[in-house]
């Protein structure tokens, strides 16, 4: 049976996304990389996917890299990061495979299996806050600020605005719970899904890295699955002090205990690493 092996790079929901996926064949084959980005990029961007890409088959010679695209052309690609339901993209990605959003992946689709899944900045508990929104274009960036402001919750901007699928309200907790499309689902806000939680136990890892300097993601926090508590939007709280944690509706206690959960930490700005730290830290994960 295929396993995959997936890493994350975030900046969205998890803005940049690179999902490693492991090839058919004997359990010691090299694993095949499949890479999955976010907001504000495509699939084949020389300057970041296409880069990361490069990088990754200079350090794992031989290893199979698909860069998802989410659309039929580059351009479709990147719009459907801002503009595409995230439920239709999970289906579309796990269509793709035969088997934040590789995260969902992982809990909707367990064939062909995740072996290991690495979030690179990625915001496990959403954002609430934009202060630097990625993409060439800033008057979408500014467009989408307020559109969150004024209703993120409304039926239409969640059907139709990525980030709002990913918009999490300390301050008004109830609307969130009752009326995010995607967060709130694969974060077992309303009811534990049994299937969700097993799947996800199901990885051999789960690692989830900050960047200790980061100006794009509001929380910082949420990169390691922590959030501001509810009620308020000054305090944060970790992901071992709440409750997702504390009646493990997720598995992430009982994965941490089995030594299935790895926090990793970094100085720098939102996915800004040098090809010494992703050789050292990440690619040891990839084999």
């Amino acid at each position: 049976m295929t396993t995959l092996l997936c890493l994350l790079l975030g900046a969205g929901p998890l803005l940049s996304q690179l999902v490693l996926s492991p090839v058919h064949g004997s359990d010691n084959a090299t694993l095949p990389l499949v890479m999955w980005h976010g907001m504000g990029d495509s699939c084949c961007n020389p300057l970041s996917m296409g880069s990361i890409k490069k990088m990754i088959e200079e350090a794992i010679p031989g290893i199979d890299v698909l860069s998802l695209m989410i659309g039929k052309t580059v351009i479709q690609d990147t719009e459907n990061g801002f503009f595409m339901d995230v439920n239709e993209q999970v289906s579309m990605v796990c269509s793709q495979l035969g088997g934040q959003f590789l995260r969902a992946v992982a809990q909707r689709c367990p064939s062909p299996p995740m072996k290991t899944l690495i979030s690179v900045g990625g915001q496990q508990q959403g954002v609430y806050g934009l202060p630097r929104c990625p993409g060439e274009s800033s008057h979408i960036c500014d467009w989408i600020r307020k559109e969150l402001n004024s209703g993120a919750y409304t039926d239409i901007v969640q059907k139709h605005l990525v980030q709002a699928q990913y918009w999490h309200d300390p301050l008004n907790d109830d609307l969130y719970k009752k009326h995010s499309l995607f967060l709130a689902d694969i974060n077992q806000e309303r009811v534990v899904n049994e299937t969700y939680k097993k799947n996800l136990q199901l990885l051999d890892k789960f690692v989830m890295v900050k960047f200790l300097q980061d100006s794009v993601v509001d929380p910082v926090d949420t990169e390691w699955f922590g959030f501001l508590k509810t009620g308020q939007a000054k305090e944060t709280e970790t992901l071992q002090e709440s409750v997702l944690y504390k009646e493990d509706r997720l598995g992430l206690a009982a994965m941490e205990a089995a030594g299935k959960l790895d926090f990793l930490a970094t100085e720098g700005d939102h996915l800004q690493f040098t090809d010494e730290w992703f050789n050292a830290k990440l690619v040891p994960y990839l084999h």
